[in-house]
């Protein structure tokens, strides 16, 4: 992938920058694997806004995502390269030999024409999808089932990938893209490869109204609210947010304050807290 960059013709266009989307090769998804999409806006069933800064946004439709890559030795043809509205990663449309067609994320140097399999004897190639016990160790894996057949789960955005770095028993150990360092089931099935799109992460949006075609509603800082609306609010001109720190709108302390719970079911796994 490549980054388009603008002249400043206009402020809009000063620090704008887009992908070029050169390794995409087909403009219309697959029909059968595409369903509805609607849009809560942040909005629950009474219609309150229970998440805010939604709505909007460009109509989108679902892709139909294989993230369980359970067709066990069964190869299949990386036939077209897409793009995804819902994720920052691209997918590829694979052509399976018993007729199937599926969607799968796109690893990094996948081509059209290249094979897939999935299963515990294949090959150790990118795109090929098999138990974490059967990979090599410093091996760069993606979209990683934290449960084993309930399908990938983790490092699925684009750029990313986990490294195994041990074998103990019935567990993997593996360093994630945060840096955190926990242990997974060795049955559990993980891709080779790093996610592709790797650049999406040094994209700028430039102005205001590329947020809104995301779905993306403005945000006003707690300080030049009222009182009433936010802690940060109220005061005479530019005035401190008259707290020892920052708080959420609903009193709880922000920017930087851990909210994961301490005695989570899934804390036993994790060996090294991402910093």
């Amino acid at each position: 992938m490549a980054i388009r960059l603008y002249k400043a013709y206009t402020p809009g266009t000063r620090n704008r920058t887009v992908s070029t989307f050169s390794e995409i090769t087909a403009n219309k998804p697959e029909k059968n694997l595409l369903k509805k999409k609607n849009s809560s806006k942040g909005r629950n069933n009474r219609g309150i806004i229970t998440c805010r800064h939604k709505g909007g946004g460009h109509k989108k439709r679902y892709r139909i995502i294989d993230f369980k890559r359970n067709k066990i030795d069964i190869l299949g043809k990386v036939a077209k390269i897409e793009y995804d509205p819902n994720r920052n990663a691209r997918i590829a449309l694979i052509y399976y030999q018993d007729g199937e067609k599926k969607y799968i994320l796109h690893p990094r140097s996948l081509a059209i024409g290249n094979t897939v399999i999935s299963g515990e004897n294949v090959p150790i190639e990118v795109g090929n999808s098999l138990p974490l016990n059967k990979i090599p160790l410093g091996t760069a894996v993606h979209n990683i089932e934290i449960k084993p057949k309930r399908g990938g789960q983790i490092v699925r955005a684009a750029g990313t990938y986990a490294q195994i770095v041990a074998k103990e028993g019935n567990f993997i150990t593996l360093k994630l893209p945060s840096s955190e360092v926990r242990i997974i089931h060795k049955e559990c099935y993980a891709t080779i490869g790093q996610v592709g799109n790797i650049d999406a992460s040094n994209i700028t949006i430039g102005k205001a109204g590329r947020n809104r075609w995301l779905g993306k509603r403005p945000q006003v800082r707690g300080v030049v609210m009222n009182p009433i609306d936010h802690p940060h609010g109220g005061g005479e001109g530019k005035s401190p947010i008259g707290r020892s720190r920052p708080v959420t709108p609903w009193g709880k302390p922000a920017l930087g304050q851990k909210t994961r719970k301490k005695k989570k079911y899934s804390a036993q796994y994790i060996l090294r807290r991402r910093k």
